[in-house]
């Protein structure tokens, strides 16, 4: 199963997280950010990744999650 454009926007969003602290989180401004980038933050928030629906921290599970999604990028893009 190929990566979907929606995959690839929350892909996009949890490698932006800070992986070397858990006190650092990200706000998502619904009127300022892409109609994308919103719907993809608020997707992870529906699947348990972060506290908030505009970003918030990353949950345990989302930690997980986003370290694994910097892994496949330095894999796939190591420059």
């Amino acid at each position: 199963m190929p990566y979907t454009p929606d995959i690839v926007d929350e892909l996009n969003m949890l490698v932006r997280y800070n992986l070397d602290t858990t006190q650092t989180g990200i706000k998502v401004h619904k009127h300022e950010a892409a109609p994308a980038i919103v719907a993809a933050t608020k997707r992870l928030y529906d699947k348990g990744l972060t506290t908030e629906e505009d970003g918030g921290y990353l949950t345990h599970l989302g930690h997980e999650v986003a370290e694994q999604a910097q892994v496949l990028l330095e894999l796939l893009h190591p420059d």
